[in-house]
Parts: C-alpha cells; structure tokens; sequence
C-alpha cells in the first residue's frame, strides 16, 4: 500500500464517520482546509455529526438561521 493509498483509505475511513478528525492528525493530516480538498477530489463529503447531545438545540438554531440566509440571498 503506498502512502496515497494509506491518506486514500483514512479519507473514507473520515467520510464514513469511521475516525476522527484527531486521529487524521494523528496520521499526519496537518490542515483542515486540505482534508476537505482532498475528499471532494475524491467525491466524498465530510462527516456530519449526529443531532444528539446536548448540543443539538444550537446546531439546530444555527442551521435554520443558514437557511433563513440562504433564502434570503435568494
């Protein structure tokens, strides 16, 4: 397996929800904004979190004012 193969398979392993963001550092992932080039090269999108915890209200406050932005932009 060659180095791209190894970053290939921990960008899916990423996508999939299957690792962590710490642990594409761990691997040598230094920058974020690289990881999200790197999965759309590849076609893949980055992880959601799950709408659980105690969290959830922000995230869910935070997604409708996108939303009411967007639409606003029109």
């Amino acid at each position: 397996m060659t180095l791209n193969d190894d970053r290939e398979r921990l960008l899916r392993q990423y996508a999939a929800g299957e690792i962590t963001w710490s642990a594409l550092r761990d691997r040598g992932f230094e920058n974020y904004a690289e990881v999200l080039a790197e999965l759309g090269a590849l076609g893949l999108r980055y992880p959601v979190a799950p709408m659980e915890g105690p969290n959830r209200a922000a995230r869910e406050r935070g997604r409708a004012c996108i939303r009411e932005a967007l639409r606003a932009a029109g």
